[in-house]
């Protein structure tokens, strides 16, 4: 017999997702450990960022809000055509230079950017500088 308790239990946990945090750099720094056990409600990119920022002043650390802020200056010229498949989140869903957010050790880019569905146990790294140089 389902009590309705047991109903809104099951409602609840299907509305939130926990995932394993992991930071670098100054995101560990100002989160205060490298690593983080953390629930959310929802079970997005979008909605763990959302979410995890509301609670850790980490965001302009890691989201560029334009085109400009996401790109490195000083490279060198990009060729007209570039090799292979490149894939790039929208303006305002990129990543600053040198900080990446990975989902099981992988780019966000190579899902679904920020909609990329999380599962209960998924890692999430911010990593910020994710390159350091001499």
């Amino acid at each position: 017999m389902t009590t309705e308790s047991s109903i809104d239990q099951r409602a609840q946990q299907a509305q939130t997702t926990t995932v394993d945090v992991r930071c670098t750099g100054h995101v560990r720094d100002a989160v205060g450990t490298h690593e983080l056990e953390y629930t959310f409600e929802g079970d997005r990119l979008r909605e763990f960022l959302e979410s995890f920022f509301a609670e850790y002043d980490v965001e302009d650390m890691l989201i560029a809000e334009t085109e400009a802020e996401a790109t490195a200056h000083g490279w060198a010229p990009v060729p007209d055509e570039l090799p292979g498949t490149w894939r790039k989140n929208p303006e305002g869903e990129q990543t600053r230079p040198y900080a990446r957010v990975c989902i099981n050790g992988r780019f966000n880019e190579h899902y679904a950017g920020f909609e990329t569905e999380l599962e209960d146990g998924d890692r999430i790294a911010l990593i910020y500088p994710f390159m350091f140089c001499c």
